[in-house]
């Protein structure tokens, strides 16, 4: 019985189609539209800066603040998604798709860093009133507006559900809601002369996009820290094997996480009732995992009932020791794409 390697290739079969099917929709649709939204971003963005300096508007400044960190936002998940279409290699086995997650994390970062700015600012002019044109900042906000809600149609076509566009959605929905913002402190200052406004709808704006910058944030952090996905934790997944796939008996040193967004990785020791029946439970537990729990790439090693020495050859050349000691590493050794 030659099982001690069954494990390291049951899945090559029928898992491989899948593991780079992520990256040319990653590519040519958003890609595109990334570069658009960055030109359009930036272009505007010096011109609400110097609107704001003539006008004397906060709100006008906060604004283009958002879309500096909108542009370089964007910037980095452009950068993003070239370097992820570099091919894996010997020190990097699963390539380079996990910089839109720090792509990501870094938005979220300057999310903060921008809503710390505009709240200093607001102080000083709380404590110092300054005068506002409201002709010209109105006039500003309203193309500003016009410019995020195109940039935001642009950023909403087609596939979302990464890291490093959800950031950059992020990011123009602030520039949105800065937008507005700054509409009314013109309408009030231009019709009422009260120029406190202009900082109180700005300090405002600011902390509703707080809650989204946190949850980026979060996830971002949870992906590097290689953490298991909602649906899909160690429990989760042993539960769900064990009352899906008949014939399997235990299921031991699972790890799941996620390697960028949209992309699920597995590593799991399955023990099946029958030895005989090994081959064909690592197979419907490879099912299994892609079905209802999205991993697109999982390495299922056999844990066997009958011969001892087997059993410690084949969880030896598993990977167990890396597996208790270093988490799932030996899973990238095993599978350079």
């Amino acid at each position: 019985m030659s099982h001690p390697h069954s494990h390291s290739h049951t899945h090559e079969d029928h898992g491989h189609d899948h593991d780079h099917s992520h990256t040319p929709t990653v590519t040519s649709a958003n890609e595109r539209k990334v570069l658009l939204s960055f030109v359009l971003i930036f272009v505007f963005m010096l011109v609400e800066a110097a609107g704001g300096v003539l006008s004397g508007s906060l709100a006008l400044l906060a604004d283009a603040g958002h879309m500096l960190t909108d542009a370089v936002a964007l910037a980095l998940a452009y950068a993003a998604f070239r370097f992820g279409r570099r091919a894996a290699d010997s020190k990097r086995t699963f390539g380079y798709l996990r910089l839109e997650v720090i792509a990501g994390f870094i938005n979220a970062i300057t999310l903060f860093a921008i809503v710390a700015w505009i709240g200093y600012e607001a102080w000083i002019r709380f404590s110092e009133p300054r005068e506002i044109l409201a002709g010209p900042m109105m006039l500003v906000a309203i193309i500003g507006l016009l410019v995020n809600l195109l940039v935001l149609w642009i950023m909403t076509r087609g596939e979302t559900d990464h890291v490093n566009v959800k950031g950059a959605i992020l990011h123009v929905m602030g520039d949105l809601l800065g937008s507005v913002g700054a509409i009314v402190a013109a309408v009030v200052v231009y019709y009422t002369g009260w120029t406190p406004i202009d900082p109180i709808l700005s300090v405002v704006v600011s902390l509703l996009i707080v809650r989204s910058a946190w949850k980026l944030l979060a996830k971002s952090i949870h992906i590097l820290l290689e953490g298991a996905p909602d649906n899909a934790s160690p429990a989760d997944v042993e539960r769900g094997l064990l009352e899906a796939v008949p014939g399997l008996a235990a299921v031991s040193h699972v790890h799941v996480w996620q390697l960028t967004s949209g992309r699920t990785m597995a590593t799991l020791h399955v023990r099946a009732q029958d030895d005989a029946q090994a081959k064909s439970v690592v197979q419907m537990v490879e099912k299994q995992l892609k079905n209802q729990f999205s991993i697109e790439h999982s390495t299922v090693a056999i844990d066997w009932n009958s011969d001892e020495q087997a059993s410690g050859c084949s969880l030896a050349q598993s990977g167990e020791n890396d597996s208790d000691d270093h988490g799932h590493d030996h899973s990238g050794r095993g599978h350079v794409h």
